[in-house]
């Protein structure tokens, strides 16, 4: 827990023009501050900022509060990750209540994790934007794929190089603990020796709402490569895999206003998609949908849309868990990409608007999308057609209606 003298001197510390100005451009009018607001779309600013009383207001839509309310209301944190955040941004030291032993360890486990993927990220990106062979042979591919360089920077994609112990070695001789980067999932240990886990792969950063790395997939390049075309990292104490969705730290604003989020299957799609100007997309990284994820998806939006392809595989994954989807009161719906085709390819090739609206005149409700599919694998089976209606009551009898008491 942290300690109420660390609250109050983050509280004493905080200006909340700094705060705000982060992420909305102000205009000083008088004592205070003016801007367009980030709660509700405007075009005239109705959104206010006192920097003597340390509080934001809008008129438009209502919303008010200090800077962590801000913080809170924004990027959906916590009361705790919003103090943590301000703490960091002012350099105070977060002075901890008594915790167990067992807990101070999590916690400095937890940390130094963070630490060593932040020196991985920049090692991979330093390899892929500045050697030889991140140029010659990651960044060309990812190039040929269309990615710009500056999608690549946002995304903090990497390489990690074909010897067997490049990031090995860096990280150790930077003082790094063998055991912690083998539990981060980036170095293994074989026979007592220490070797580099993603030889040879595109990296793509795995980030948590709050922009922290939490984890890493290691994406083959050689087209003849028998091995798995990913490996993502291990379960620890900051990764843990159900409930994370992949660009939800990019997305979540974009989300927010939106109010609508399209979940797609891999990193390219999101990485593309982004690259297009379509911002309100995370992956689930091709497992089933989880209520951890999903609850993480409602702090944002009410609204998902489901983007898979459109062959058996993409049917199937995009029935996955959508029960737990309708539990949770989502409003869900589903839109297939043409038959070989995915949302990277489909969204290069047509562009982004009219991806856009291909994605808005192709969305079904999921339970008439599920009753399609259902009858047209049922053909003329009486018995099938039979199963079917009793499935789509079970579904339906997931729906969470809110209960009316009165």
């Amino acid at each position: 827990m942290i300690s109420q003298e660390t609250i109050q001197q983050i509280q004493n510390q905080v200006k909340i023009v700094d705060v705000v100005g982060a992420y909305v451009h102000l205009k000083k009018r008088g004592a205070n501050y003016l801007g367009l607001c980030p709660f509700h779309n405007e075009k005239s600013p109705s959104f206010t900022v006192s920097p003597s009383k340390e509080i934001f207001k809008c008129f438009g839509c209502g919303k008010s509060g200090n800077s962590i309310g801000f913080l809170m209301e924004l990027e959906k944190m916590s009361y705790v990750e919003a103090l943590r955040w301000l703490a960091k941004k002012y350099n105070i030291e977060i002075e901890e209540t008594a915790v167990s032993p067992e807990v101070k360890l999590q916690q400095q486990t937890s940390e130094s994790l963070h630490i060593i993927n932040n020196f991985a990220q920049q090692f991979f990106s330093n390899v892929l934007l500045k050697t030889d062979e991140g140029q010659d042979v990651a960044l060309s591919y990812l190039k040929e794929r269309g990615f710009r360089e500056e999608i690549i920077k946002k995304f903090q994609l990497g390489y990690n190089p074909e010897a067997r112990d490049a990031f090995t070695n860096a990280a150790i001789a930077a003082q790094y603990s063998p055991e912690l980067l083998v539990k981060a999932g980036l170095v293994n240990n074989r026979d007592g020796k220490y070797n580099d886990n993603y030889r040879g792969r595109i990296i793509f950063p795995i980030h948590a709402t709050s922009g922290k790395i939490v984890g890493f997939g290691a994406r083959i390049i050689k087209k003849n490569d028998k091995s798995p075309k990913y490996i993502n990292t291990p379960e620890n104490e900051i990764y843990v895999k159900s409930k994370i969705l992949y660009g939800s730290y990019f997305a979540r604003m974009a989300i927010d206003k939106a109010g609508e989020c399209l979940l797609v299957e891999g990193y390219t799609d999101v990485v593309s998609l982004h690259q297009a100007g379509v911002e309100n997309v995370v992956a689930s990284g091709g497992t089933s949908l989880t209520t951890d994820q999903l609850r993480l998806i409602k702090k944002y939006c009410n609204n998902l849309t489901i983007i898979y392809d459109g062959d058996g595989a993409g049917i199937k994954a995009a029935l996955r868990g959508l029960d737990l989807a309708l539990e949770e009161r989502l409003n869900v719906k589903l839109v297939l990409i043409p038959d070989g085709e995915d949302p990277d390819s489909y969204v290069n090739k047509i562009g982004a608007t009219a991806f856009r609206e291909f994605v808005d005149k192709n969305k079904k409700d999921f339970i008439i999308f599920q009753l399609e599919i259902a009858l047209q694998e049922a053909g003329n089976d009486s018995a099938k057609k039979s199963a079917i209606v009793n499935q789509l009551a079970e579904t339906i009898a997931k729906i969470n209606m809110p209960q009316d008491f009165t």
